[in-house]
């Protein structure tokens, strides 16, 4: 397993990845707006995080893994199957790759195809 990409959604962006650039060394970017305006840094062995605003006033924060998938409506079938329930069906994002949400066990997880 290999997270693609980790979500971190906060109220206060700047804090966050500062509190992250200064115990991990690592360098924050410009927003992306393909990314909800997320701040983005590489992940050891591949990947990024993303740290943003909530994007609607009813989202809560939240730290969501993105799982690397092959094939990810293979990967939709198989949640499902195991009792997990899509709350974004797969999404293009362009330049990164195709996105999708589903929550398990109360908890957020996604799903990621390059």
């Amino acid at each position: 397993m290999r997270i693609q990409y980790l979500e971190i959604v906060t109220k206060d962006v700047d804090a966050v990845c500062a509190a992250y650039a200064s115990t991990n060394g690592v360098q924050f970017g410009e927003p992306d707006a393909e990314l909800g305006n997320a701040r983005t840094a590489a992940l050891a062995g591949g990947g990024l995080v993303g740290v943003r605003a909530p994007l609607r006033e009813t989202e809560a924060p939240v730290v969501r893994p993105y799982w690397l998938v092959k094939d990810i409506e293979a990967a939709i079938i198989a949640v499902v199957q195991a009792g997990g329930e899509i709350a974004h069906p797969p999404l293009k994002i362009p330049g990164h790759g195709t996105f999708a949400i589903y929550i398990q066990g109360g908890n957020d997880h996604g799903l990621w195809q390059i």
